[in-house]
Formats: C-alpha cells, structure tokens, sequence
C-alpha cells in the first residue's frame, strides 16, 4: 500500500478518533466548548488529506487509486460530514450516556424521502469529489499520469446513478415495517 493509501486510512481514523472525542467530551465530561471543538477538528483532517494529497501529485507522482480515492473521500466527508455526527450524536447519547430518545427507525414513505435526502448528499459529495478530480486532471494536463482518476470519475457515476434507481425503488416499494 503506497504513501497516499495510509494517509486516507490515518484520515479515516483520524475523522472517527476527534468524533469520539468530541462526543465524550461533550456528554461524560460534560464540556460542551471542548467537545464541539474536536468536532471541528474534522474538516482539518480533509484539509490535511488534500493538501498531502496535492503535494505528492505536485512533485511528479503519477496519480493512482489512492489518489482518486482521497478525492472521494473528501467530497464523502464534506457531503455526509454532518450527518454522520448527527448520527452518531444520537447513538452515543442513547446508547451510551442513556440520555435521549431512542434513534428512529424508517418506514414507508418516511424512509423513502430521508433516503432521497441521503441521496441528495450523495450527488453533492460527487459534484465535491469529481471537480476536485476533473480539477487535477485538467491542472495536471497529462492523462497518462491521471489515467486512475478517469477510472474512479467513471466509476463513481454509474454507483451515483445505481444509488438513485434504489432511491426511486423504495418510493415504488416503500420500505415495510420488520
């Protein structure tokens, strides 16, 4: 695994550690101004990400996966940034400070419209993720040394297009109740 792969995982549980952080500080201790500032640590680690990430291809690498896949990543972070905290917010102050109500589960049209929503951040942290990609092929000018970024562009776009045929179906077949 080069360089640029163990960035992403670091990035990844590096974005999950200053989460978990957060929420401890901010529901067990009880400090609400310190809690919410290891929650904005995560678009730091984005940035940490991306300026690595534009280093290594600046000084001559020939993009790869991992290159592409941090660009993904980023737009994933930024799209669904604030729904995964909200999330998982949530469960830790159900699950393990007992405070709150229990998350809601989705049935029926409900579930549709909240997935559509999803869908939504989905298409956002696409258009994020592809422009940063169409950005470095085109400042990069050599599609020999982007060839993997075309391949993830592509990619992505037919899991975008795959997610919203299942985004469509539950309003077809609305999710049933267990």
């Amino acid at each position: 695994m080069n360089f640029i792969a163990w960035m992403i995982v670091a990035c990844e549980i590096g974005f999950w550690i200053v989460i978990a952080l957060g929420l401890f500080t901010r529901y067990v201790r009880k400090k609400d101004k310190l809690g919410l500032f290891f929650l904005a640590l995560t678009p730091v680690i984005d940035l940490i990400l991306l300026v690595i990430t534009g280093l290594d291809l600046y000084w001559g690498a020939t993009a790869t996966t991992a290159h592409a896949i941090a660009a993904v990543y980023i737009g994933i972070s930024i799209g669904f940034g604030k729904s995964m905290i909200k999330w998982a917010d949530e469960r830790f102050r159900y699950y393990v400070t007992k405070e709150g109500s229990k998350p809601i589960k989705r049935y029926g049209m409900e579930f549709a419209k909240h997935y559509l929503k999803g869908w939504g951040r989905h298409l956002l942290s696409y258009l994020i993720g592809s422009g940063i990609l169409a950005g470095l092929i085109f400042f990069i000018n050599d599609s020999s040394r982007t060839e993997a970024f075309s391949r993830v562009l592509l990619l992505w776009t037919l899991v975008l297009g795959i997610d919203l045929i299942i985004t469509i179906s539950y309003f077809i077949w609305p999710r049933k109740k267990e």
